[in-house]
């Protein structure tokens, strides 16, 4: 990685500048990813244009002591992007834990952070054809905190939702609505750690629906040797009229075959709930991770597969990826 030291920026801009007024170094890093994508099954999103493609990011990174604690800024900026790609800073208090505002894409805390964790040499078994299940408090504006108690880590975060209209002709928080999302995991043993969490949205329209948009999560992962296993559970329960709920089972299992080579496979089943006349349906999604590694450079390659993609019987999706990632 090329550090450039000193560039004679403050870690502590705008409103922490009145706690102290030390330069901090800034450290920049780079990297460049080659991608080839190819799209397959029925539901008419195959590539007809170009598969490859390439991305290049830079992440400006920088900390600095304000006293009570640490503060730490993170800048991205990739191809794709006419502004940040990424933009987030924390605060570490040390035992009083660390408190974070994400403004853009750091995806740090709650539900969001802890989404999908199971073994994975690549991408999770979803990966192009279908979806997590669940978001949790999102990357934008949130307010995060998060600390670790012995065996227990802790991992909270709120977001206002701007706009978004919580109920008819009222006004403060219902008029804008909110996200509170927490997660909770131990480690009650080497090598094993399980966790759950829980997401509330009330920026959905209250005056014609009964309940807030709900997410839980649970993970299970447990590592021994070269063989990491795990089980995960979520489920999202709609605050929105007439939108199916839906559950997730989720079993991934990751092997290192040396320190160079990574392989994974993981099986995820959503079931989008019974609606009126429409029947239950579940989605069947696996999914084949792969990935060598030398020095700055790695080669990853991952194919996922959906049957009754997003809910729908009949339709299938398919996704291959092959990446080369060159690292300075």
């Amino acid at each position: 990685m090329t550090n450039m030291k000193k560039l004679g920026l403050s870690a502590l801009a705008g409103s922490l500048v009145a706690f102290s007024a030390n330069a901090a170094e800034l450290s920049v890093n780079g990297g460049v990813e080659l991608t080839y994508v190819d799209t397959g099954g029925n539901t008419g999103n195959e590539v007809t244009g170009n598969s490859y493609g390439a991305n290049s990011s830079v992440t400006l990174s920088g900390s600095g002591d304000v006293g009570f604690g640490t503060v730490s800024m993170t800048r991205t900026l990739n191809d794709s992007n006419s502004g940040w790609g990424s933009s987030f800073q924390t605060l570490d208090m040390g035992d009083m834990g660390i408190l974070s505002f994400d403004s853009t894409a750091g995806a740090l805390v709650g539900v969001t952070a802890n989404d999908d964790l199971m073994p994975t040499a690549y991408e999770e078994a979803s990966t192009g054809v279908s979806s997590k299940g669940v978001t949790g408090v999102g990357s934008t504006n949130v307010i995060g905190y998060r600390n670790t108690f012995g065996m227990f880590s802790v991992s909270a975060g709120y977001s206002q939702k701007g706009t978004s209209t919580a109920e008819s002709g009222s006004s403060g928080e219902a008029s804008h609505g909110s996200i509170t999302d927490l997660y909770v995991s131990v480690s009650p043993m080497d090598g094993f750690t399980i966790g759950a969490g829980h997401s509330e949205n009330t920026s959905t329209d209250t005056s014609t629906t009964s309940t807030d948009t709900q997410e839980m999560v649970m993970n299970a992962v447990y590592s021994t040797g070269p063989v990491s296993i795990g089980y995960r559970l979520a489920e999202s329960n709609k605050g929105t009229a007439a939108t199916a709920s839906r559950t997730v089972e989720h079993m991934a299992v990751a092997f290192n075959v040396n320190d160079s080579f990574k392989v994974s496979y993981g099986v995820q089943d959503t079931e989008k709930e019974a609606i009126s006349a429409t029947k239950a349906v579940t989605e069947e999604v696996t999914g084949l991770s792969a990935a060598y590694t030398s020095g700055a450079a790695s080669v990853r390659v991952n194919h996922s597969k959906s049957d009754n993609d997003n809910g729908v019987t009949g339709v299938d999706d398919e996704t291959t990826e092959v990446s080369l990632v060159l690292s300075f």
